[in-house]
C-alpha cells in the first residue's frame, strides 16, 4: 500500500505545545514539543485541532508523542471531560492513532487519558509513525 507523503501536509497551527498538520490522506497530525506546556497552551492547541477537523470534515487524528512530557492531571481531566466529548459530538471524531513517547511516565499519562476517554473514539497505540499511518489510512479507505 502506497501511503501519501508527509511532504503533502500543511502546517495549520503551532504554539508551545507543538504543531498541528493537515494530512490530505484524511487525518490531522499532532507533533508535540518536548517541553511541558502550560494548560492554556495545550487547550489552545487542541482547540485548533478541533477547528481543523471541523473545517476539513476530518474524523481521524495521529498524535506523535515523541519526547513529549507527560500531561498534567488538569490537562488530562480537561481532555477527557471537555475536549474529547466535543470532538466526538461536533467533529464526529472516530479514530486516534498514538505514536508512543519514549518516557514511561508519558505512557502512563497516555494510558490514563485513553482509559478515561468517553466511548466513541477508537484509540490505537503504535511504536512507529509508519504503523500508525497505515492503520489510519486503512480506516480512511474503509469509510
Amino acid at each position: 500500500m502506497l501511503l501519501p507523503s508527509r511532504a503533502q501536509e500543511t502546517l495549520f497551527f503551532q504554539n508551545a505545545a507543538g504543531k498541528v498538520f493537515y494530512q490530505p490522506a484524511g487525518f490531522v497530525r499532532l507533533v508535540w514539543a518536548p517541553e511541558r506546556a502550560a494548560l492554556e497552551a495545550i487547550q489552545a492547541f487542541y482547540e485548533q485541532v478541533l477547528t481543523l477537523m471541523l473545517s476539513t470534515a476530518t474524523r481521524k487524528i495521529l498524535s506523535d508523542h515523541g519526547q513529549r512530557a507527560p500531561l498534567s492531571g488538569a490537562a488530562q481531566e480537561w481532555l477527557t471531560g471537555q475536549w474529547i466529548p466535543r470532538a466526538i459530538n461536533q467533529a464526529r471524531a472516530q479514530y486516534c492513532a498514538i505514536v508512543e513517547g519514549a518516557d514511561p511516565m508519558h505512557r502512563l499519562s497516555t494510558q490514563s487519558v485513553v482509559s478515561a476517554a468517553p466511548a466513541g473514539l477508537i484509540f490505537q497505540r503504535f511504536s512507529t509513525m509508519d504503523e500508525a499511518e497505515k492503520w489510519l489510512y486503512g480506516a480512511v479507505l474503509s469509510r
